[in-house]
């Protein structure tokens, strides 16, 4: 009788095995949902080619994975003119792999540690969109720091903490304008350029103006700002007269005028005679001598529009948080509605099919 009872155990037991191996719910149908370093925002403008990691913690993950591959951005663009290297996910795979670990990354935990961190002006139990944009721009940058430390080891070869015009070699695939040595057809590694950034006027570039160097838009100095003025106006003068004429102004920087105060506005200027009214009425106002052009010098009211700062993208991104995890629609976040919309912080993408969307009590 016992050895009866043993078979038919074993007889049931394989059964059952058999059937769920062969069950239509089987669950390797189905692969988990995966996090992502950034959220799904997207930025409207294309000054910036990313957003910022809205968590200190990815972003600290992400710069250890971008050191792996700091040489590797320079050979790219030396080797491939114009183009920057571009890291895809798979570069990021040991991340992705910690950030779906819910022994180690917990989302939950991780939104109510970084709340009262955001929470600061004022301490109230919300986020306004004032603390998410000081937020995201502390986090762009610290992450623009790092990066602009890292540059200028690159090119710092006495390591005096200074990088001088002879030690800032442009890459190799600039073409040398005039046969001058000093002048380069991409304006962007002009010596103006470097000259420009050099506030103290020592020859140098200490942190502070490298960072400038490399991230005009942000900077502070009126030096730089002016040289900006000149390039717009070098780039956009058709007619080669030095100066900006309206038409010149209305078929390209009037159009970044308009991105920046109207984020999304979609428009023809060929077709819609009323967009000609307040480009003609915004061309006057910077017109302060009445000459019908526009100088570099009168075009500086309106630079910080032409290139947003990291302040504008970083507003750009709390508008999208709010947006979308904003559930009562007050215009500010608590803690309770970012808990239940993770995703808008740290997104998701599948490696299954969607419709076999499914979510986990890991990030809860």
């Amino acid at each position: 009788m016992g050895k009866a009872s043993i078979f038919l155990y074993l007889t049931l037991a394989l059964l059952l095995f058999f059937f769920l191996s062969h069950s239509p719910t089987k669950q390797t149908a189905r692969r988990p949902r995966r996090l992502k370093i950034h959220s799904n925002f997207t930025l409207s403008s294309s000054h910036r080619p990313r957003p910022v990691a809205f968590d200190p913690l990815v972003a600290e993950i992400e710069r250890r994975q971008w050191e792996k591959h700091y040489s590797k951005d320079f050979a790219a663009v030396d080797s491939d003119p114009g183009e920057e290297y571009q890291p895809g996910w798979e570069d990021f795979i040991d991340a992705e792999d910690y950030l779906n670990d819910k022994d180690k990354f917990n989302v939950t935990h991780r939104l109510i540690s970084l709340f009262p961190k955001l929470d600061q002006d004022p301490t109230d139990g919300f986020i306004s969109e004032h603390e998410l944009t000081q937020w995201n721009l502390q986090q762009a940058q610290r992450d623009t720091l790092h990066r602009t430390k890292r540059d200028m080891e690159l090119h710092d070869e006495n390591l005096d903490g200074c990088v001088s015009f002879s030690e800032y070699q442009p890459p190799t695939w600039l073409h040398i304008a005039d046969n001058d040595s000093s002048d380069y057809d991409i304006g962007w590694w002009r010596e103006k350029h470097f000259n420009a950034s050099d506030a103290d006027g020592n020859g140098l570039l200490n942190l502070t103006e490298y960072n400038d160097f490399l991230h005009p838009a942000d900077t502070k100095n009126p030096k730089l700002l002016e040289w900006l003025c000149r390039e717009e106006v070098r780039e956009r003068d058709i007619d080669k007269d030095g100066k900006i004429n309206f038409n010149e102004f209305f078929h390209g920087l009037f159009d970044l005028v308009r991105t920046y105060d109207e984020e999304n506005h979609n428009v023809s200027h060929h077709s819609d005679v009323s967009v000609d009214a307040p480009a003609r009425m915004l061309f006057n106002q910077l017109d302060t001598d009445g000459d019908g052009h526009l100088s570099d010098v009168e075009l500086l009211p309106i630079i910080g529009k032409i290139h947003p700062s990291e302040r504008y993208y970083a507003k750009q991104q709390a508008d999208y948080f709010i947006s979308q995890a904003d559930g009562d629609k007050d215009g500010r976040l608590s803690l309770a509605e970012m808990i239940e919309n993770p995703y808008v912080f740290y997104s998701a993408i599948f490696n299954g099919d969607e419709d076999q969307y499914n979510y986990h009590d890991e990030f809860r």
